[in-house]
């Protein structure tokens, strides 16, 4: 979004003005052969995937990492994370694949984030982390947020999983969070304190400042945490779909457009959470932001649910 406010891209721009061979990316269907058997057939797109389709998950990119859709076995089976590779490796990889939807159609989880990560790198000049430094990670102090814990000083701090308690498939390709790697994944991956995401929260809760420097337009934060895949836009909600029933989804963020039943949960709160059980969400009707970090898949759900609602609990006494 910086990149949006310097005129660089636009979010109605195709992704293959960046990225070329997205110029060619081919849908994955499932029809019946002349034998009668189902097979994936190959359909060519009806328009092309834009950036605002990658920042709300409409690209119809999916993981390979859950369901069982033939387009996700793909993902699963061609070696995505093999090998020391870049963005530039990653993204020509993820080209060849088909896509699980056609473009804008549906609500898909998948490794857009990560295909943003190199438009990010070829509208910038920079690497991903480069650009992450200058624009975001130094000047608002956030000095232990990398890609990999570089100092092995540091090691003890790394919230380890527990033996039996694990996501067993490595999200990203990432095993470990010490390990040097040339990947700067834009959908996973990176480390960090409790300490450097909240300066990040709270300059998003600013409405886009942090200290008297401006990192995003007010209107830009308006825009990025208002539902973009509301009823109006007929965009369909995959069987998968993370934030819930009482949410849209904005441009990275779910965004609460309804209460849930006995709640007093906020409108436009908005909110995501990791594999790992890792969880934040900004309330701005309530000047508040909430960071959360563990490392329990299996009880991730539980715990986001009893947290959140002892903190309501305890704002309306």
């Amino acid at each position: 979004m910086m990149l949006v406010e310097d005129g660089k891209l636009a979010l109605g721009d195709p992704v293959s003005k960046y990225i070329p061979a997205f110029a060619d990316v081919k849908v994955g269907v499932e029809k019946l052969d002349p034998t009668g058997e189902l097979a994936l057939r190959l359909e060519p797109v009806d328009r092309p995937i834009t950036i605002e389709d990658l920042l709300r998950h409409t690209s119809g990119l999916t993981y390979g990492f859950y369901g069982d859709s033939p387009v996700r076995k793909r993902y699963a089976s061609v070696g995505l994370f093999n090998g020391d590779f870049d963005n530039a490796e990653f993204v020509g990889r993820i080209a060849k694949l088909p896509l699980a939807e056609q473009p804008g159609t549906r609500w898909d989880y998948g490794h857009s984030t990560d295909v943003l990560g190199r438009v990010i790198e070829v509208a910038s000049g920079k690497s991903l982390f480069q650009f992450d430094k200058e624009r975001l990670l130094d000047p608002l102090g956030m000095r232990d947020t990398a890609f990999y814990v570089a100092d092995a000083a540091k090691r003890p701090l790394i919230a380890e999983p527990m033996p039996n308690d694990r996501f067993v498939t490595p999200v990203a390709g990432i095993r470990d969070p010490m390990e040097p790697r040339r990947w700067e994944s834009g959908g996973a991956g990176m480390v960090g304190t409790i300490g450097d995401y909240a300066r990040f929260a709270q300059m998003l809760l600013n409405g886009g400042a942090l200290d008297g420097r401006r990192y995003l337009k007010p209107e830009t934060v308006a825009l990025m945490t208002s539902d973009h895949i509301g009823p109006e836009t007929k965009i369909a909600r995959d069987q998968f779909y993370f934030p819930g029933a009482n949410s849209g989804f904005g441009l990275g963020f779910a965004v609460r457009t309804s209460v849930p039943p006995n709640t007093s949960w906020p409108l436009g709160e908005y909110r995501w959470d990791g594999v790992g059980g890792t969880f934040f969400f900004i309330d701005p009707a309530d000047d508040m932001f909430v960071i959360f970090m563990v490392q329990t898949p299996s009880q991730r759900g539980r715990i986001q649910l009893e947290l959140k609602t002892l903190i309501y609990q305890a704002l309306q006494k």
